[in-house]
């Protein structure tokens, strides 16, 4: 490489990416129901979503992977809202992987650290973003969780309780997680190589012997899984909205 370029590349300032997911059929809703699109307090809740992040000071462009035939909905969403943070659409794949996968591989050159998220989780706070952030720059790979605080019970047929599984070491998994992208290509690439299905990015980091830091969030951040969780999601962004007010 020529030397100047060399150093030019070199002083390129490093940026943090968002991919949000959003290429999920979300069938838990019912065959009718498009969740991201369902209106709460006030809008989609994707444009809910797409707002936490294109407000995050830490986040530098967003990457949205849509489901093949929605990009002109989610151009004409950016252009409703005025989202103007440095934005692109992509297409998904077949799985959730496949779908971070085409998200990675549309990232500008010059990303050094990735927080992949949930479209239906529309409460991520800046704060617990940022953190996620500088975790995955201090090791790595980061993730949003929460202790789990049921009482947790395993069943072989889900009718009778075989026995109750010790909770002081179980943490409940959210979104951002959060990565060097070095860390989470070569992850994925291990997936791809074992023809592996994994629900979750961290999965894939287990593989390779990644760790990934836990990062307690301090706020609600829940997902949009059923029908029954928009009225407490209702809830929680409207209770924003007017602090956001005050």
């Amino acid at each position: 490489m020529d030397f100047r370029l060399q150093t030019l590349s070199l002083r390129l300032p490093r940026m943090n990416s968002a991919i949000i997911v959003a290429a999920g059929k979300g069938t838990r809703m019912g065959a009718n129901a498009d969740k991201l699109f369902l209106q709460v307090a006030g809008r989609p809740i994707v444009a809910h979503t797409w707002q936490r992040f294109n407000d995050a000071r830490c986040i530098d462009e967003i990457v949205l992977v849509v489901r093949d035939g929605m990009l002109s909905k989610f151009a004409d969403l950016a252009a409703r809202f005025s989202f103007q943070k440095a934005h692109r659409l992509v297409t998904g794949g077949v799985e959730r992987q496949d779908s971070v996968w085409n998200g990675l591989e549309s990232l500008s050159t010059q990303v050094e650290i990735v927080a992949i998220q949930d479209a239906a989780r529309p409460c991520t706070s800046a704060s617990l973003i940022s953190a996620t952030i500088e975790a995955a720059r201090e090791t790595g790979a980061a993730v949003a969780a929460q202790c789990v605080t049921d009482t947790i019970k395993e069943s072989m047929d889900g009718r009778v309780i075989l026995r109750t599984i010790d909770r002081s070491k179980l943490w409940s998994v959210q979104t951002p997680q959060t990565f060097r992208v070095e860390v989470i290509r070569r992850a994925l690439e291990e997936v791809r190589r074992r023809g592996m299905s994994v629900t979750d990015d961290t999965a894939a980091c287990e593989l390779i012997g990644q760790p990934v830091r836990l990062v307690a969030g301090v706020e609600p951040n829940p997902k949009i899984t059923v029908l029954g969780d928009l009225p407490y999601i209702e809830m929680l962004l409207r209770q924003r909205v007017a602090s956001t007010a005050c």
